[in-house]
């Protein structure tokens, strides 16, 4: 059974710093990993996202802020935000590709204040 927990959300003032954490399980193979952000009444979109060939891509308003990184086993998804802005507040979700499937988990909150 696929299983992902995220983790290290929460309140931040504007310029602080958080690090997200995603726990996979389950998966044999993962072809990508990814963080996704939704903001409310808003569509939910890539931030961060690293492919099985190592390269990663960002959504252009965090290059430079937000870096993700794995362990090597991929069991461990995460996501460095510095420099936050009220704008980066949303639920946080990480997601890993197996072949052609999508698994999601339950989100985390992260909410900047100004």
């Amino acid at each position: 059974q696929v299983r992902l927990v995220e983790s290290g959300g929460g309140l931040v003032q504007a310029g602080g710093s958080l690090t997200l954490h995603c726990e996979v399980s389950g998966i044999s193979v993962a072809n990508a990993v990814g963080w996704y952000r939704q903001a409310p009444g808003k569509a939910r979109l890539l931030v961060a996202a690293i492919l099985s060939g190592g390269d990663e891509d960002y959504l252009d308003v965090v290059k430079g802020r937000f870096t993700i990184s794995r362990d090597k086993a991929w069991n461990t998804v995460s996501l460095q935000m510095n420099s936050l802005k009220p704008e980066d507040t949303g639920v946080y979700y990480c997601s890993v590709r197996e072949y052609s499937t999508d698994y999601w988990g339950q989100g985390t909150q992260v909410s900047v204040s100004t």
